[in-house]
């Protein structure tokens, strides 16, 4: 019975995935490599969850979100953070009518399915904070007034590393709700060549064509929570969670004093989450270890804190994440 549910499930992944592959080509129309963030913004955009990309500036952070928002038949809305940014600007105010001396709603930028919050971390807390309802209960409060955001609804935030001039941390209560981090580094000598070739000129006219529409991504969701994760594969999920919040139940004693905070729940609902989807994108109807561990990084690395100790010894988040798992056992 469980073979036949499996077979089914695979079938339907197989056939509803078909559409990865052609929003992939046509995001590498205009993306020169980056692979795995591409990967990586159609799984949050899959499995509802919210995107945060760092790099140095000029790595196509903006232009990888930009090209996917082309591609979906969805409302974009692209928003410049800045230090004078205020609440408002993110989510609308009150106006007075004078006429009949009434306060109407003006809606802010925020209202659209996919929002690109660009250098999220040059506005100050205030601003970040309006973020917070929005990304979590997918609705937004302006005075008495409760409004739900459409769907599907996805933050994808881009960030410039914290050492950089004029930034500001986010709040862990923020960073906590993004579903990955993803870091990305300059490209390779033979990407590059790509680029020079491709990009070197001053008008530069790509035509992204329009691949899915937000229903064909609620649909597809339903398809990716279909997809069947064995009980091992949730024990070994429960496991590396545990093992970020008490390394020395696994037999990580060196890392005991290494991490002040370890992952919440919300981290073992994400990497349920995200595996699935990780599965969805291989045309898999189930999830391996293998699936785990290919988004594990992403989604645990803004999550796990290292200790004052462990930053004296050098060692950073994905220094800890990679021991933990190295160590914990895979089924």
């Amino acid at each position: 019975m469980l073979d036949t549910g499996i077979t089914a499930i695979n079938e339907k992944v197989k056939r509803e995935s078909s559409f990865v592959m052609s929003l992939l080509m046509e995001m590498e129309k205009v993306i020169v490599g980056q692979r795995d963030l591409l990967e990586r913004l159609i799984i949050c955009l899959l499995s509802n969850g919210h995107i945060l990309i760092e790099g140095v500036p000029g790595l196509a952070k903006t232009t990888a979100v930009n090209t996917l928002s082309k591609a979906i038949q969805a409302k974009f809305q692209r928003i410049q953070f800045t230090p004078d940014m205020l609440p408002a600007d993110l989510i609308g105010t009150l106006i007075y009518d004078q006429k009949d001396g009434s306060f109407k709603v003006k809606k802010g930028p925020i209202f659209a399915n996919i929002i690109l919050a660009d250098e999220i971390n040059r506005a100050p807390a205030k601003v970040q904070s309006a973020l917070l309802e929005a990304m979590q209960e997918r609705q937004i409060t302006i005075g008495e007034q409760t409004m739900k955001l459409d769907e599907p609804f996805l933050v994808m935030a881009t960030q410039n590393p914290i050492e950089q001039e004029g930034t500001y941390p986010l709040p862990e209560a923020q960073v906590d709700r993004f579903m990955l981090k993803v870091k990305i580094t300059y490209p390779t000598k033979d990407e590059e060549l790509k680029i020079l070739k491709r990009m070197s000129f001053t008008k530069k006219d790509f035509q992204v064509n329009k691949i899915v529409s937000p229903e064909d991504i609620v649909r597809v969701r339903n398809v990716v929570d279909e997809i069947y994760m064995d009980e091992k594969i949730e024990k070994y999920i429960v496991d590396l969670v545990e093992a970020t919040r008490k390394p020395q139940n696994f037999k990580l004693n060196d890392l005991s004093g290494l991490i002040q905070y370890g992952a919440s729940p919300r981290a073992t609902i994400f990497l349920v989450l995200a595996s699935k989807a990780h599965a969805f994108i291989e045309g898999r109807g189930y999830v391996t270890p293998q699936d785990v561990k290919s988004i594990g990084m992403d989604v645990l690395r803004h999550r796990v804190i290292p200790s004052y100790e462990a930053e004296a010894e050098e060692k950073t988040s994905e220094d800890l994440i990679k021991r933990i798992f190295e160590e914990v056992e895979v089924p």
